[in-house]
Parts: structure tokens; sequence; C-alpha cells
């Protein structure tokens, strides 16, 4: 599927994104009511699956993620996980709330094939008024095989 650019007009409003749970929110995204994030497009992965708790993405990292040795760039496993991994914590905002990312830690447990399709799952462990905890897995998926995990904190926000 070709890849339609994306500009600031694309993506929802403040007001958009406070009117929904953050669980509607992401179900918006997936069923292209609403537009998905522009990293994405740039990054080369998708998201797949929403459920209260829980996201998949799916993507392929090709050469232009790659580091000066060929190999898959540190920086994809990081930012596809922190998206999986947030996103889950987004599932569980309340409407009139937010989120974002406090930290995050990432364990590559092996290199990535330039070309393998991959699933990165990231599942909620806490969600409470104000912070939320995640982890996650990025794993081939025709091999299973584990690449990486992560863990995070996000702060969520009520708004207004």
């Amino acid at each position: 599927m070709p890849r339609v650019a994306l500009s600031p007009a694309d993506l929802p409003d403040q007001a958009t994104v406070l009117s929904m749970s953050g669980l509607d929110f992401m179900r918006a995204v997936l069923d292209g009511r609403l537009s998905g994030p522009p990293i994405g497009q740039t990054m080369g992965y998708r998201l797949h699956s929403v459920e209260e708790g829980r996201v998949i993405f799916r993507g392929t990292p090709e050469f232009g993620v790659t580091n000066p040795m060929g190999t898959v760039h540190g920086g994809w496993y990081g930012t596809l996980l922190d998206s999986a991994m947030a996103c889950a914590v987004m599932t569980m905002v309340p409407k009139g709330s937010v989120y974002t990312t406090l930290e995050y830690k990432v364990n590559i447990t092996r290199p990535l094939p330039l070309g393998a399709e991959i699933e990165c799952t990231g599942l909620v462990d806490h969600a409470g008024r104000s912070t939320g905890v995640a982890h996650g897995e990025i794993r081939g998926l025709s091999d299973g095989k584990l690449y990486a995990t992560g863990s995070t904190t996000c702060i969520i926000m009520k708004i207004g």
C-alpha cells in the first residue's frame, strides 16, 4: 500500500482527543477514522490491533533505518516499543485525559534481519490516576523469535 504523506492538519486536535476515552481514540486510529502517528510512516510500522490494555504494531525494518554497519539501528527498536507500550497505556486513559512517556528501557536480544516482518506487542501492567506502566516485545512474524523487550512508565494527565 503506498504511503500518503501526512501534514499537521491531518492530526486530531486536542478537543477531539479529549472528547474520547483512550481506548476509543486508539480504535478510531485503527479504523482509519483518525490519522495514525506520522512516526509510523517514517519508521515503517503501523497499528495492527487494539484492545483494552493491549496494542499490537506490525512493521518491517528497511535500509533507511540502518546504522553505519548496515544493521537495524537501536532507535528503531526503541521507537517501535515506545509506540506499542505507550499506546497500550493510552487504551486505559479516561476521557478528558492524555498521557506521555516519562521513560522507557529497551533490551535487544538479537539483530533483526532487514525486510523481516515483525510484530510488537505492548501490554499494560498498571494504569492509575497519574501513571501507567507497561511492557512490550518485538517478535518475528515468520520465525516467532524474540528480538527485543522493553518497559515504560507514562504519566497520565487530566486536562481542564
